[in-house]
């Protein structure tokens, strides 16, 4: 099932290719176990996944962050650190992105940029960790190649989950990388594997040919509401706010005007029955202020038309406009 999944990503991955796991989180989390001692570096995004960077934060990495914007992590700035480690004599220990509808900015990695990507790795010796969560659940635009498509050389690991695409409950996950970093990630994986239950229900779930069908209901639920949240955020947000549309996935990314705080914002809408993470969870040097991550996914439709006028209303009022 696992190869059928990463053969439409453009990868050819034999058994020696491949771990299986208790959802991607399991995963992620044996990272720093196989690659960071304390003070080895690590680069992630800004802004990111917090979920998984700060396990690698607390197995003593040092992080850095590579900023983001509409197009995926700014690659040209990756580079400028890459080049800055290596004459200091720093090779970091991987570099840990999310190319497609990211979390939580919603943006995809361009096509440019994931060509430089997968370039620099090479160059510079640097595993990539691709989190590709979220890409089977494309609305708009046609799909871009993964990482681990365009990778030669074996310097992309690939995590993959199926909560995303089937149902949260179901923790199933894989890594598809170079068979020695898949080894490694074995020898670590204290939980032993997946059980033989869940994986064979997973399995004849694929193979009786239910998944495409059923990613493609969460494709037209997903584009409804993301429809429904940007009409609403349209209606009921001050001009001044920034709205990234995504193409994908769960979320929708914010950026407000100066001075206002999303901090403050979210215990003013807090305190109405509303919330929101604010673009201070989302960052590993303590950014964020600026921003906020609106989800679409789990809410049914008259939840998101209340919440996003609540919030609406809590921006005019902190704006002095109302």
């Amino acid at each position: 099932m696992v190869q059928q999944l990463m053969r439409a990503r453009g990868v050819e991955a034999q058994p020696e290719n491949l771990l299986i796991g208790y959802g991607s989180g399991q995963i992620l989390g044996l990272l720093p176990q196989v690659f960071v001692e304390p003070g080895d570096m690590v680069i992630v995004e800004g802004p990111t996944f917090m979920g998984a960077v700060s396990r690698f934060a607390a197995a003593g990495a040092r992080l850095i962050s590579i900023p983001v914007d509409g197009e995926g992590m700014v690659v040209d700035c990756l580079e400028e650190v890459l080049r800055e480690l290596a004459r200091q004599g720093i090779r970091p220990r991987f570099i840990y992105t999310i190319p497609t509808f990211h979390n939580p900015r919603g943006c995809t990695l361009s096509w440019p940029r994931r060509q430089k990507l997968v370039q620099l790795a090479a160059e510079y010796g640097v595993v990539v960790v691709e989190d590709e969560a979220y890409y089977d659940l494309r609305f708009v635009g046609d799909p871009l190649p993964s990482l681990a498509a365009l990778d030669e050389e074996g310097w992309v690991l690939h995590v993959g989950t199926f909560s995303k695409i089937v149902v949260p409950g179901v923790r199933v996950g894989w890594a598809c990388g170079h068979p020695e970093i898949i080894r490694r990630l074995e020898m670590f994986r204290s939980e032993g594997s997946l059980g033989p239950f869940l994986g064979r229900v997973v399995a004849r779930y694929c193979g009786e040919g239910r998944l495409e069908s059923h990613i493609q209901l969460l494709i037209r639920r997903y584009r409804e509401k993301c429809h429904l949240m940007l009409e609403a955020i349209a209606q009921c947000f001050p001009p001044e706010v920034k709205v990234e549309a995504p193409g994908g996935g769960f979320f929708i990314w914010c950026e407000l005007p100066p001075p206002l705080s999303a901090d403050a914002l979210l215990q003013a809408t807090r305190a109405l029955g509303v919330t929101f993470l604010p673009g201070t969870h989302c960052f590993a040097d303590g950014q964020g202020d600026h921003a906020l991550r609106l989800a679409f996914s789990y809410q049914p439709e008259e939840r998101i038309l209340s919440g996003i006028q609540i919030v609406g209303e809590q921006l005019y009022k902190l704006m002095g406009q109302r």
